[in-house]
């Protein structure tokens, strides 16, 4: 059974800094590429980075370049974002995600962040 569950969200101040980490179970983790998106208050869902462990390809929406980095542990099975400079915009709960064949086919249960002074 696939499993994904998030954890490390918070309230942090503005400029503050978060680490989210995604634990990975019933798959083989280290040839998947996986996913972070978010959902902000009363919006939809919003694609933030995804990385190709195979290949270690990363990506960024262009909100979040420069300002987050997505990284994993293989052996750990462990997804992480790294988040930096953190602007109320970004207050959301993020979802890990696993792609397969370009389709999101498991979710996480999703970690709040908020971001607030």
């Amino acid at each position: 059974e696939v499993q994904l569950v998030e954890s490390g969200g918070g309230l942090v101040q503005p400029g503050g800094s978060l680490r989210l980490s995604c634990a990975a179970s019933g798959f083989t983790f280290s040839s998947s590429a996986m996913s972070w998106v978010r959902q902000a208050p009363g919006k939809g869902l919003e694609w933030v980075s995804s990385i190709y462990s195979y290949s270690s390809n990363t990506y960024y929406a262009d909100s979040v370049k420069g300002r987050f980095t997505i990284s994993t542990d293989n052996a750990k099975n462990t997804l992480y974002l790294q988040m930096n400079s953190l602007k109320s915009e970004d207050t959301a709960v993020y979802y890990c995600a696993k792609l397969t064949a370009g389709r999101y086919d498991y979710w996480g249960q999703g970690t709040q962040v908020t971001v607030s002074s």
